[in-house]
């Protein structure tokens, strides 16, 4: 279920209050009169079932209340009401395939901004990639894998492919290309560092590494995994099992492909360079081309699912 709070002018509210009224799935209504300062206007309460949250978050921005007034929504961890198992009853489809548009665009934005904490984890996780293919450890480039933020601008790109907000593509490109360029960086002055320290040797770049020879050996696999990636990693940031996003982040070599490519770089093998540079654009290809296609067929399936709904009624 989800919790709304909303603010309305006095003279919006009857809409309002028909609205959420006249929407299946909803419970709960309260209305307070006046009890808004800032905006000035009526408290207006409201809990919904997910599957039915999009279509009414839409209507309340058709009626411009997020702009004379707000719209906030929470998700509610438990509601113990016989109302709320009617209404989660009487709404279409089912809650964990529901798509919160509205929440995803907000999600992404966040995710796909770029800011100096993300840079800094995108290449503290190049760094420790950086260690795992030198080391030929495997468990180091899970690590790495898991600590790398850069799903957040992927799921972006496809988001403002899929909404059409050239804006959103752009802010999340900028994000994802300017961030692998700084960790790449960074990481190959970390390789220099520790090369000066002895903890690094050409000799362990031109080694066979049998755990992460992978790395900058791309092949058709490497896009497959990409694309079940972006798949599972789509739906877990749309539906309400956002659990499985880490085992996404964990399943492509992206970041210790930017890695391998930073060190050999620095050592001049520019074979590996080349080889790791195209595992990672085919991984961050195949992420959005999957993340893109779920979203276009999600959007296509609930589109569907109201007309028959509304025929039905």
């Amino acid at each position: 279920m989800l919790h709304l709070r909303l603010i309305s002018p006095a003279d919006t509210t009857d809409d309002v209050v028909r609205l959420i009224e006249s929407t299946v799935g909803t419970t709960h209504l309260v209305v307070v009169p006046g009890a808004a300062r800032d905006p000035a206007g009526d408290l207006v309460l409201c809990d919904a079932a997910r599957e039915t949250g999009d279509e009414l978050i839409g209507a309340l921005r058709a009626l411009k209340l997020d702009r004379t007034g707000s719209i906030a929504v929470d998700d509610i961890g438990l509601s113990l009401s016989a109302h709320a198992d009617r209404a989660e009853d009487e709404a279409p489809g089912e809650g964990a395939d529901a798509v919160l548009w509205e929440h995803l665009a907000d999600a992404t934005h966040e995710e796909s901004t770029l800011t100096v904490t993300y840079i800094a984890f995108l290449s503290v996780a190049t760094m420790l990639a950086a260690c795992g293919v030198m080391l030929d450890n495997a468990i180091l480039i899970v690590g790495a894998m898991a600590v790398g933020p850069e799903f957040g601008p992927l799921a972006g790109i496809s988001t403002g492919l899929v909404r059409r907000s050239a804006r959103s593509v752009g802010r999340s490109l900028w994000a994802l290309l300017a961030g692998f360029a700084a960790a790449m960086t960074l990481t190959i002055g970390f390789s220099w560092l520790m090369d000066v320290f002895g903890l690094f040797q050409q000799s362990m770049v031109e080694a066979g590494r049998p755990n992460t020879a992978f790395i900058w050996k791309p092949d058709w696999m490497s896009f497959v995994v990409a694309l079940l990636a972006g798949v599972a990693g789509t739906l877990s940031l749309t539906s309400a099992k956002s659990g499985a996003l880490i085992g996404v982040a964990i399943s492509v070599t992206t970041v210790p492909a930017a890695a391998n490519a930073a060190v050999a770089l620095s050592y001049r093998d520019y074979s590996q360079t080349w080889g790791s540079s195209w595992q990672l654009l085919a991984n961050l290809g195949g992420i959005v081309l999957a993340g893109t296609l779920t979203l276009l067929a999600q959007k296509w399936f609930w589109a569907r699912h109201r007309e028959r709904t509304r025929q039905l009624s």
